[in-house]
């Protein structure tokens, strides 16, 4: 058996193109109405509208933080020693807090940050909007695939119990074998019941999350892709090209601006103003200027730790995400080539169940066997192709599921869809 089974994974592979991906497949939605559900998912959404809102962000911080303050102010001022004893006296000043220019740059750098990671963070939106409809994709296909396998059995056992009750009638058969025939054809039926109602089930489920997926009228038969290439290359290209990675990446080069515009802090930033006032009903008018500079205390090397710490928190993360990935990635890759093999094995086992199935029962049709033999023999090859088929689609997710997060199935990359804005 081992043997077979890694001789016709050889064949297998030799007679798999190594041309590039093509557009579609015939066991995956169009790529229009991936596309589309993809877009118009909430999290996509959202993640368009953050993008806009860091971007928002850095023109503030690139304007600063700091505004215009206009004062006024009146008064009356009474002498007692003079002869107009009263007099009417206004001020006006303007004051601003400057920023220093290394802030000014910093500002600027945490703002490019901030967009760079939102777009990040839509690729991981999209990406994972993505994983969901593959899974639902596949599980509604599992369910319909079932249905199909039990819709069969039940027209064979419903073959059998009408040829069986001709034979009764006939006196050809015993009366126990009519009933025997008759209960495994009510199990049948029962089974293709809740196979129905799970592929209903799976089926609205996929309609409520992605809205634009059409189902198809039947499922494809198609047989798992080989997985081609080593190991090491497959983690490579998923490492490469993971979002939750790169919005780790991201987050962590913001923190160390964060950190390096927090220290800048420690030096504070001056206030300079104007101020014009006139004084005794204008006998005297004044022109002055003001500085104004806060004396850094503990509070800012606080603030200045604090960031610091949290830079190198976001670089530990990072290297958690990283290691966590590449565990994923090798996982996801191994069980893509164990699945392949996995279809392998059920299908040389369900063919010859099936062709054991058959034997028995034409045994039992010349009289030679018992029906009991024949229903056991039936329902061990049923068994066996509903195995079959579920190992044949687990393949198949595994090889696309391998495919999306190499981004050799969709284009998942934030820059390859209309919905962000560039600044």
């Amino acid at each position: 058996m081992n043997g077979l089974v890694v001789l016709s994974i050889a064949l297998l592979s030799a007679l798999m193109p190594t041309s590039a991906l093509p557009a579609t497949a015939p066991d995956l939605p169009p790529e229009v109405q991936v596309f589309a559900a993809l877009r118009s998912n909430p999290a996509v959404s959202a993640a368009d509208e953050h993008i806009e809102a860091q971007e928002a962000r850095a023109r503030r911080l690139g304007a600063g933080p700091y505004e215009w303050t206009l004062g006024l102010g009146e008064q009356n001022r009474r002498v007692r020693s003079t002869a107009e004893g009263r007099y009417t006296e206004w001020d006006v000043g303007l004051e601003r807090t400057v920023r220093l220019p290394g802030k000014r740059d910093l500002d600027q750098q945490l703002g490019a940050a901030g967009i760079a990671t939102a777009r990040v963070g839509r690729g991981e939106a999209l990406h994972e909007a993505g994983r969901s409809l593959l899974a639902m994709w596949f599980d509604w296909l599992r369910e319909e695939s079932a249905v199909v396998q039990w819709r069969h059995q039940r027209d064979n056992l419903m073959q059998q119990a009408r040829v069986l009750g001709r034979r009764v009638e006939l006196g050809d058969a015993p009366r126990l074998e009519r009933l025997q025939a008759d209960a495994a054809l009510a199990q049948a039926a029962a089974q293709l019941s809740q196979a129905e109602g799970r592929a209903r089930v799976a089926a609205e489920r996929l309609r409520r999350h992605h809205p634009l997926i059409a189902l198809p009228v039947a499922v494809p038969e198609m047989p798992p892709d080989a997985v081609e290439g080593r190991a090491d290359e497959w983690i490579e290209t998923i490492v490469q090209h993971n979002h939750e990675l790169g919005v780790a990446r991201a987050e962590s080069a913001r923190a160390r601006i964060i950190a390096s515009r927090s220290d800048a802090e420690r030096l504070p930033d001056p206030s300079f103003g104007i101020r014009l006032s006139r004084e005794r009903s204008g006998e005297e008018r004044l022109l002055g200027i003001s500085l104004s500079v806060p004396l850094p205390g503990e509070g800012r090397r606080a603030d200045s730790d604090a960031a610091l710490a949290e830079a190198r928190a976001s670089t530990h993360r990072e290297a958690g995400v990283q290691r966590r990935v590449e565990a994923e990635a090798a996982a996801l890759f191994r069980h893509a080539v164990a699945a392949q093999s996995t279809w392998l094995g059920q299908r040389i086992a369900a063919e010859a169940l099936a062709r054991s199935a058959d034997l028995t029962e034409r045994a039992w049709q010349l009289g030679e066997g018992r029906l009991a033999e024949t229903l056991a023999a039936r329902r061990l090859a049923h068994e066996a192709q509903l195995a079959a088929q579920s190992a044949r689609l687990d393949a198949r997710e595994a090889y696309w599921r391998l495919m999306l997060d190499a981004h050799r199935l969709w284009a998942l990359d934030e820059d390859a869809h209309p919905g962000h804005h560039p600044p």
